[in-house]
C-alpha cells in the first residue's frame, strides 16, 4: 500500500486552512498577559486588606488595655498612655463611665496612602471594649 505521491502534501494544505488544527504560538503569552494584571489587582487587595485587619487587631487590643486599666482603678491619663502605646498611630480613644460599667471606643483612620495606594479606600476602624470596675477601684 503506497499512498499517493501528492497525498501528504494535500493533508498539510488542509490542516493549514483548518480552524481546529491552527498554530496555537502566542496564545499562552497573551493569556499571560491578560490575567498577570487581575493576579497583581488581586495581591493588592489582599495586602490592602491585611493591613486593615492588623490595625483592626491594633485598635481592639488597645481598647481593650485601656478599659482594664480603668477598671482596675487607673487614672484616666494613665490608662489613655497604656492604650496609646498598643493602639496604630493616629488613634482617638475615648472612655466613659455609667456606674460599674467602664466603656472604652477607639477609632482610626488609616493613614493617606501615596502613589498608586491612594486609589484604595479607607475605612474608618472602631473598635469597642466594656469591663466592669473591680472591686475596691476608685470610681
Amino acid at each position: 500500500m503506497r499512498a499517493a505521491p501528492g497525498g501528504l502534501l494535500r493533508r498539510q494544505r488542509r490542516a493549514k486552512r483548518d480552524p481546529a488544527t491552527r498554530d496555537t504560538r502566542g496564545v499562552v503569552t497573551a493569556e499571560t498577559a491578560l490575567a498577570l494584571p487581575v493576579l497583581v489587582g488581586l495581591a493588592v487587595g489582599l495586602v490592602w486588606l491585611l493591613a486593615l485587619g492588623l490595625q483592626q487587631v491594633l485598635l481592639i487590643d488597645a481598647a481593650r488595655e485601656t478599659a482594664r486599666a480603668v477598671a482596675r482603678g487607673e487614672s484616666t491619663e494613665a490608662a489613655l498612655a497604656l492604650g496609646e502605646r498598643v493602639a496604630p498611630r493616629g488613634s482617638r480613644l475615648a472612655i466613659s463611665t455609667s456606674g460599674d460599667r467602664v466603656t472604652v471606643v477607639a477609632q482610626v483612620q488609616p493613614g493617606a496612602a501615596e502613589g498608586w495606594w491612594a486609589a484604595l479606600p479607607t475605612p474608618t476602624l472602631r473598635a469597642e471594649s466594656v469591663a466592669l470596675r473591680e472591686e475596691g477601684a476608685a470610681p
